[in-house]
Parts: structure tokens; C-alpha cells; sequence
């Protein structure tokens, strides 16, 4: 348990010091893409699920029929992750704003690892390749402030983007 605490520790002071350096254009931070899947894509899933955790989704909006709970991380262990949302934007520039979604009742460790990987690692290393458009991330942890903080962080980016 000491091991994995003091791991955990070194990630986000490790973390912490590339996130200041990516801020500061110190720093550039580089995407490496899985070279067999370079993109992914919802557009294939097919499967069937005993999983209860399910919610269903409006078929005018979203090409899935359902939404599936897959919320097992635990440990150091490595994982592939998978967003709650994907959700393309128009915010008024030429391309749309690719926004990944987490939303979360309760924030563990694993949602603060996650949140500190995509801010400084992912989003900086998609945004400079540049060849999948323009991506930010954001959490939310209360129902009641979704939209207004979906709105909040749509403005911080579109003027990120002028």
C-alpha cells in the first residue's frame, strides 16, 4: 500500500511540473497513437451486456441505444481509458470542439488521475498533432451545474482557440 501511495505521489508531482511546463510552451507534449487504431469510433459497437447500470439514449441524438456503467478501476494497475461522452461542439470556429465528458458522483483518486492525465498529457498531445481537430476536457460532479459549466468551459475555449 506504501509502494502505491508513494507512486501515486511521484505521478502527480511528475505530473504537476510538465502540466506548468506545457502552460508556459516550455514543454511540448506529444500524442502517441495506438499504430493498428489511430482513431476510434462508436460507429462498430455491437455487443450485448448483462451489466444493470445501463441508461438508454435518445436515437435522434445519439447513434448508440445504450449507455453502459463501466466504472472498475481500482489500484495502480495500467488501464485503457473510456469516456462517459464525446460531445462535438459548434462554438463558431471552422471546425467543431471535440469535448470529452466525465461525469462523476463521487471523485476518487482514479477520477483525479484521470483529470490530471487528460489535462496534461492528452488534450495538449491531441491539440498540437492537430490532425483530430480540437479537444478540451471537462469533469462534472453536480447535476445541477452541468450546463452552466458546459457553457463556462465552451467560452474559456472558444477565446483559448481567438
Amino acid at each position: 500500500m506504501y509502494q502505491e501511495l508513494a507512486d501515486r505521489a511521484c505521478e502527480r508531482i511528475t505530473a504537476a511540473i510538465t502540466y506548468a511546463e506545457v502552460a508556459q510552451n516550455k514543454r511540448p507534449v506529444k500524442a502517441i497513437l495506438d499504430p493498428y487504431n489511430p482513431e476510434g469510433s462508436t460507429r462498430h459497437v455491437k455487443f450485448n451486456t448483462s451489466k444493470e447500470d445501463r441508461w438508454q439514449t435518445h436515437p435522434g441524438r445519439c447513434h448508440l441505444n445504450w449507455v453502459i456503467l463501466d466504472s472498475d478501476w481500482c489500484g495502480r494497475e495500467t488501464h485503457r481509458y473510456l469516456p462517459d461522452f464525446v460531445v462535438r461542439v459548434d462554438d463558431g470556429q471552422p471546425d467543431p470542439l471535440n469535448v470529452v465528458v466525465e461525469i462523476k458522483g463521487y471523485r476518487g483518486e482514479d477520477a483525479k488521475d484521470k483529470k490530471l492525465a487528460m489535462d496534461t498529457y492528452w488534450i495538449p498531445g491531441v491539440n498540437r498533432d492537430g490532425r483530430f481537430g480540437r479537444w478540451a476536457f471537462a469533469e462534472f460532479t453536480d447535476i445541477w451545474t452541468v450546463q452552466s459549466g458546459f457553457e463556462e468551459m465552451i467560452a474559456k475555449a472558444a477565446k483559448s482557440d481567438a
